[in-house]
């Protein structure tokens, strides 16, 4: 069995499988795949999209969730004698949590798979379920140029990862001060924006958005990048903000039928993970 903590928890083949089995599941494939089967979710209430897809997907695979708020793992009592406990019930553990540290404690104990379904500095399961949309988009999305514009922030260090572990050309534009640790990265996004294929953005806090007020992702900067060049902002975006109305309401905007198949990859790790 496997976890995913961070995605360099998986390999290049890895992911690909789990794109494998991702097309299987939209084939009717796994039906019942986790039947009789019991999947411990820790989840604040505030989550929208992964929490709906990670509970209908156990659901559609014949199992079962139990649901508690994070806080339920800031205790007295050790996270190792928690997971000792689960380990009697739990087939497989989701955590979304702020701290990633405490994900490595409970996957240390853990006898069963355990998935991060976000922290403070990564977002794994997004991340793979975005590069499992843009296989079906793209010609080579392996070969891609990668832009992120944006902080360092969870979603940032998540596409580091994942261009680690896949070998992404991938860069960053941001104010100095908010770059990703071995990453290229520029000041001008109308330079940083040429030659590029898929642009990724996220959210920014309110206290910073002046900083990023000539870095914000427009139509007339889309139209710089590579031919059919692609905008992928991560949920949620705010247009006046991150990205402007004209380019959501562009050709270049992903859509939202790029998250479509949210519930089906997370389906699919759950089963890769059970699997190997």
């Amino acid at each position: 069995m496997k976890s995913l903590v961070r995605l360099s928890d998986y390999s290049k083949e890895d992911i690909l499988e789990i794109f494998k089995i991702t097309d299987e599941l939209l084939k009717g494939k796994y039906t019942n795949f986790l039947e009789r089967k019991t999947v411990v979710i820790f989840f604040p209430n505030s989550s929208i999209r992964t929490r709906v897809t990670f509970e209908k997907g156990i659901y559609n695979l014949g199992g079962q969730s139990i649901m508690f708020p994070p806080e339920t793992l800031n205790k007295k009592e050790e996270i190792k004698d928690v997971i000792g406990y689960l380990n009697n019930w739990a087939d497989t553990i989701i955590v979304r949590h702020n701290d990633i540290n405490l994900i490595d404690k409970i996957n240390e104990y853990s006898a069963v798979p355990v998935i991060n379904a976000m922290t403070n500095v990564n977002h794994p399961c997004e991340i793979i379920s975005d590069l499992y949309s843009l296989s079906k988009i793209r010609k080579n999305f392996l070969k891609d140029n990668y832009l992120f514009c944006g902080r360092k922030g969870n979603i940032g260090l998540a596409w580091k990862e994942a261009s680690d572990v896949l070998d992404l050309s991938f860069s960053q534009c941001c104010p100095k001060g908010y770059e990703i640790q071995g990453v290229a990265f520029s000041e001008d996004i109308n330079t940083a924006v040429k030659n590029q294929d898929i642009i990724c953005t996220d959210s920014l806090p309110e206290d910073i958005l002046s900083d990023f007020k000539d870095f914000q992702i427009t139509k007339a900067v889309m139209d710089k990048a590579n031919t059919g060049a692609v905008l992928n902002p991560c949920p949620p975006f705010f247009r006046g903000e991150e990205v402007s109305e004209d380019v959501i309401n562009s050709q270049y905007f992903a859509g939202y039928e790029f998250k479509k198949h949210l519930k089906e990859v997370q389906q699919a790790i759950i089963i890769f993970n059970l699997i190997n």
